[in-house]
């Protein structure tokens, strides 16, 4: 049997229109979105609550509206991100939202990511070699990503693990080997590209490199994403190499594509899928495969 390619949609995450006008930002503006997504052949949909101005929205009022519209229109799985990406002085609070969203089955998601590791978020132009955020750290310690298996465990939620480099990608296979993320594991291989350093570049190198790490010895499925870069690249690379897609224009606008809808480029990703002789997963397929 041909394996199956997951197609998730990662509609908006923190972008802002100046590049991509079709950046869905309102709850109805997100379930519209991910509804089209779904025809198009996506299964899950990440995305991020915004304001009406775009700014983030992180209350459980607004994941739960969304996620509920996003529901009524289609069966397409839900993968809400955690809290704003700067911890304060409550790291293990990010997770309260998704937690407490978890405790009404129709709101309760199915996916929650977990960052396997701190990284410098900075942005670097090359044309003026200037950095700009020079000061922005995402922090993950580690007792804190404990905390956040555990916990997802426990309200029933599928992690997944987003690893950004190969030091990521162990520390993940530790959760896993310590019986804290359950089989089959989850990774999304985060690459990032444009002014974006942190990552693996992503180019079949920088893919490739994050393969050579995930353990063999664990039940593991893996997708890909590119913050900064177009992922439809690789997209026929992953696939042959047995994995999935995560592309969307809230991590890529897509400019020299006309800055397309998401639903565009979820068609065009299914495209590329179905010409390397992969199938497109159903969310039901999804449920099984990662063992939902």
């Amino acid at each position: 049997m041909v394996k199956k390619i997951i197609l998730e949609a990662r509609i908006n995450e923190y972008a802002m229109r100046d590049e991509n006008p079709h950046v869905p930002w309102t709850a109805d503006e997100i379930a519209e979105t991910a509804a089209r997504c779904r025809e198009e052949g996506a299964s899950i949909v990440h995305f991020h609550a915004r304001n009406p101005d775009g700014s983030p929205l992180h209350t459980v009022e607004a994941y739960a509206e969304t996620i509920r519209k996003i529901r009524s229109k289609c069966d397409i799985l839900v993968h809400p991100t955690l809290g704003w990406f700067s911890n304060d002085d409550d790291p293990e609070g990010r997770i309260h939202c998704v937690t407490n969203l978890a405790k009404d089955p129709d709101t309760r998601p199915d996916f929650a990511p977990i960052d396997t590791g701190s990284t410098n978020l900075e942005m670097y132009d090359r044309e003026t070699r200037i950095f700009s955020h020079a000061d922005r750290v995402y922090e993950n310690r580690t007792d804190t990503l404990e905390h956040y298996a555990r916990e997802f465990g426990r309200a029933g939620i599928k992690p997944v693990l987003v690893t950004w480099s190969i030091g990521f990608t162990r520390r993940a296979a530790a959760l896993i080997e310590m019986g804290l993320v359950a089989e089959p594991a989850y990774f999304l291989l985060n690459m990032t590209d444009g002014p974006y350093l942190t990552g693996h570049p992503g180019t079949r190198e920088g893919l490739e490199a994050h393969l050579q790490f995930l353990p063999r010895d664990r039940r593991v499925e893996w997708t890909a994403n590119i913050v900064g870069g177009n992922l439809l690249d690789l997209a026929e690379m992953a696939a042959r190499r047995g994995g999935h897609l995560a592309p969307g224009i809230g991590d890529y606008s897509y400019r020299e594509l006309s800055c397309p809808s998401n639903e565009e480029v979820m068609r065009m990703a299914a495209r590329a899928v179905r010409a390397a002789g992969r199938e497109i997963a159903s969310p039901q397929d999804v449920r099984e495969m990662l063992g939902l």
